[in-house]
């Protein structure tokens, strides 16, 4: 799994990541991983040609929000909160194009569960990547949203 893009194991049962090649994609349904979240575009120049397909031919479950890295939204993070919910219990794996939007969304979401506090949130993410202004200001609007 090391070496899937800027790949971070969060827990037994949630992981992060960049793409993962084609190939990789076994290595993630080998490792025990069920579902797969895509953050990235579609149409990307890293996204694969038909991830989708490539995901469900390994018996994995796939969700794709595609997230406009100079236009996150917080409705899209909702989205993500309700898939996060809705396969508690499973093994996730949430990437992007460089786990800069899948660190986010991931860190927000363990805010959320409260499984972070707001500095251990921000810790999470800046171990990665330092946000942009658009995204500092995505991180400050789904917090608000989020209570905190």
């Amino acid at each position: 799994m090391s070496a899937i893009y800027n790949f971070r194991r969060v827990s037994d049962k949630l992981a992060c990541a960049g793409q993962p090649r084609e190939d990789q994609l076994a290595t993630v349904a080998n490792d025990g991983y069920t579902v797969v979240i895509n953050l990235g575009l579609a149409d990307g120049k890293y996204a694969l040609t038909d991830e989708a397909s490539s995901v469900k031919q390994l018996g994995l479950t796939y969700h794709h929000i595609p997230v406009l890295f100079d236009s996150p939204q917080v409705s899209e993070l909702e989205s993500f909160i309700t898939l996060m919910d809705k396969h508690a219990g499973e093994k996730i794996f949430v990437h992007c194009a460089a786990n800069y939007r899948a660190s986010v969304f991931t860190g927000l979401y363990l805010f959320s569960a409260d499984r972070l506090d707001e500095e251990g949130m921000q810790e999470f993410i800046e171990e990665l990547w330092q946000p942009d202004p658009v995204w500092q200001l995505f991180i400050e609007e789904s917090m608000e949203f989020l209570g905190g």
